[in-house]
């Protein structure tokens, strides 16, 4: 499987020449969804979902499929059909891959914000994508885990505390679209210190196998 790291939140998974994206909000590059075969969202904040740019891709593609929480689905009209929704503890198949969805809520942001459903994605048993949340998925074996790393929900030492707890491969920076150059050198200096696990911030574009 070839991964690559898109702006912000998105990544893309590719293998067997079918192309799965997780999250290609309004942070991330167009590129990210050439020849798409599906796509996962994880919740409905706009630096995750661009609903606009996923209308014109399936007016090119009609074949992709969307697959999110039923509450962000409903929202998803101007999709049609494209829309399947799935719940935490589900496992289907998107671009061919196999797919296990975790969580159930998005991290608090404050008291006084009504939180949303976030679901974090399983694929092919190795690769995890928490969205907006640090829920473990402690049945799974993961070999590289996307963790956040910038957002008004959450603190540094909880994102150290989720690659421990995940004890993945290698732990790859996420949810990073809101640093400076200078947040990036000490993100990327903490979390390489006390990480414990393989760990890198992948410059938007940049692929993996």
């Amino acid at each position: 499987m070839r991964l690559t790291k898109f702006g912000h939140s998105c990544v893309r998974l590719e293998r067997d020449g079918a192309v799965l994206v997780i999250d290609p909000g309004a942070f991330s590059e167009p590129a990210a969804l050439d020849g798409v075969d599906a796509v996962l969202v994880t919740h409905e904040h706009f630096d995750h979902l661009d609903v606009d740019r996923l209308a014109d891709v399936l007016a090119r593609r009609p074949s992709v499929t969307v697959h999110a929480h039923p509450s962000v689905a409903s929202t998803l009209d101007v999709l049609g059909d494209a829309v399947v929704a799935v719940e935490a503890g589900d496992r289907f198949e998107a671009a061919g891959m196999p797919v296990r969805a975790y969580g159930g809520w998005h991290a608090v942001i404050h008291p006084d914000l009504p939180r949303v459903p976030n679901l974090g994605f399983l694929v092919d048993d190795s690769v995890y994508h928490p969205g907006d949340a640090f829920d473990v998925p402690a049945d799974a074996a993961v070999q590289t885990l996307f963790v956040p790393v910038c957002a008004p929900w959450m603190k540094l030492s909880e994102a150290v505390d989720f690659v421990r707890a995940v004890a993945p491969r290698r732990a790859l920076a996420l949810h990073d679209g809101l640093l400076n150059d200078a947040g990036h050198r000490v993100t990327d200096n903490l979390m390489g210190k006390l990480a414990g696990c393989d760990y890198a911030r992948l410059p938007a574009g940049t692929t993996l196998d």
